[in-house]
Protein backbone atom coordinates (compact mmCIF):
# COMPACT_ATOMS: atom_id res chain seq x y z
CA UNK A 1 0.00 0.00 0.00
CA UNK A 2 1.22 3.42 -0.82
CA UNK A 3 0.49 6.91 0.92
CA UNK A 4 0.16 10.02 -1.55
CA UNK A 5 0.15 13.09 0.02
CA UNK A 6 -1.83 16.06 -1.31
CA UNK A 7 -2.62 19.77 -0.46
CA UNK A 8 -6.39 20.44 0.14
CA UNK A 9 -8.11 23.42 0.64
CA UNK A 10 -10.06 23.93 3.95
CA UNK A 11 -13.30 23.85 2.91
CA UNK A 12 -12.56 20.93 1.13
CA UNK A 13 -10.52 19.55 3.71
CA UNK A 14 -13.48 19.72 6.26
CA UNK A 15 -16.16 18.38 3.84
CA UNK A 16 -14.13 15.17 3.87
CA UNK A 17 -13.50 15.13 7.50
CA UNK A 18 -17.34 15.41 8.18
CA UNK A 19 -18.09 12.49 5.61
CA UNK A 20 -20.09 15.14 3.42
CA UNK A 21 -17.44 14.76 0.18
CA UNK A 22 -16.54 11.17 -0.79
CA UNK A 23 -15.36 11.72 -4.12
CA UNK A 24 -12.14 13.68 -5.26
CA UNK A 25 -11.54 16.42 -8.31
CA UNK A 26 -7.86 16.07 -9.67
CA UNK A 27 -6.08 15.99 -12.56
CA UNK A 28 -5.04 13.08 -14.17
CA UNK A 29 -1.38 14.09 -14.02
CA UNK A 30 1.87 12.25 -13.80
CA UNK A 31 1.21 12.38 -10.15
CA UNK A 32 -1.71 11.21 -9.88
CA UNK A 33 -1.45 8.36 -12.12
CA UNK A 34 0.49 6.12 -9.53
CA UNK A 35 -2.78 6.35 -7.37
CA UNK A 36 -4.20 2.89 -7.35
CA UNK A 37 -7.47 1.37 -5.07
CA UNK A 38 -6.64 0.14 -1.49
CA UNK A 39 -3.55 3.50 -1.76
CA UNK A 40 -4.07 5.84 1.35
CA UNK A 41 -3.64 9.72 0.01
CA UNK A 42 -3.17 11.71 3.13
CA UNK A 43 -4.95 14.76 2.47
CA UNK A 44 -2.82 18.60 3.96
CA UNK A 45 -4.94 21.45 4.68
CA UNK A 46 -3.98 24.24 2.86
CA UNK A 47 -2.61 27.04 3.30
CA UNK A 48 -2.19 26.28 7.14
CA UNK A 49 -0.56 23.31 6.90
CA UNK A 50 -1.75 22.20 10.33
CA UNK A 51 -3.25 19.02 9.80
CA UNK A 52 -3.93 16.11 8.04
CA UNK A 53 -6.19 13.64 7.64
CA UNK A 54 -6.18 10.17 5.83
CA UNK A 55 -8.47 8.74 3.74
CA UNK A 56 -8.37 5.43 2.02
CA UNK A 57 -9.08 5.08 -2.34
CA UNK A 58 -11.57 2.73 -3.10
CA UNK A 59 -12.53 3.95 -6.86
CA UNK A 60 -10.89 5.65 -9.73
CA UNK A 61 -12.38 7.14 -12.80
CA UNK A 62 -11.05 9.01 -15.62
CA UNK A 63 -12.36 11.55 -17.75
CA UNK A 64 -11.50 13.82 -20.91
CA UNK A 65 -13.00 16.49 -18.90
CA UNK A 66 -14.57 18.22 -15.73
CA UNK A 67 -17.61 18.56 -17.73
CA UNK A 68 -18.33 14.64 -18.58
CA UNK A 69 -17.24 13.74 -14.92
CA UNK A 70 -19.56 16.26 -13.19
CA UNK A 71 -22.36 14.73 -15.68
CA UNK A 72 -21.41 11.14 -14.38
CA UNK A 73 -20.93 11.89 -10.39
CA UNK A 74 -23.55 12.97 -8.14
CA UNK A 75 -22.81 16.75 -6.79
CA UNK A 76 -23.72 15.39 -3.66
CA UNK A 77 -20.56 13.49 -3.66
CA UNK A 78 -18.92 15.95 -4.38
CA UNK A 79 -20.37 17.99 -1.38
CA UNK A 80 -21.53 20.88 -4.13
CA UNK A 81 -25.25 19.85 -3.99
CA UNK A 82 -27.34 22.33 -5.83
CA UNK A 83 -24.87 23.76 -7.82
CA UNK A 84 -25.17 24.05 -11.27
CA UNK A 85 -22.77 22.76 -14.13
CA UNK A 86 -21.70 26.00 -15.10
CA UNK A 87 -20.77 27.05 -11.43
CA UNK A 88 -18.97 23.11 -10.99
CA UNK A 89 -16.66 24.07 -13.70
CA UNK A 90 -16.05 27.46 -13.13
CA UNK A 91 -15.19 27.02 -9.81
CA UNK A 92 -12.81 24.01 -10.66
CA UNK A 93 -11.17 26.89 -13.60
CA UNK A 94 -9.97 28.58 -10.14
CA UNK A 95 -7.88 26.17 -9.72
CA UNK A 96 -7.23 24.57 -13.16
CA UNK A 97 -6.81 25.67 -16.56
CA UNK A 98 -8.56 24.36 -19.58
CA UNK A 99 -5.15 24.22 -20.73
CA UNK A 100 -4.33 21.55 -17.97
CA UNK A 101 -7.16 19.89 -18.31
CA UNK A 102 -6.74 19.34 -22.25
CA UNK A 103 -3.35 17.80 -21.52
CA UNK A 104 -4.02 15.49 -18.67
CA UNK A 105 -8.11 14.68 -18.76
CA UNK A 106 -9.51 14.31 -15.28
CA UNK A 107 -9.37 11.75 -12.09
CA UNK A 108 -12.35 11.51 -9.65
CA UNK A 109 -11.03 9.67 -6.98
CA UNK A 110 -13.52 7.88 -4.51
CA UNK A 111 -12.64 7.88 -0.90
CA UNK A 112 -13.33 6.30 2.48
CA UNK A 113 -12.32 8.51 5.42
Amino acid sequence: MTVHQMGLYGEYFKAIKEGRKTVEVRLNDEKRRKIKVGDTIEFIKVPEKDETLQVQVIEIRTYDTFQEMYEDIPFKDLDCEGWTMEAMINRTYEIYSPKQEKEWGTLAITIKY
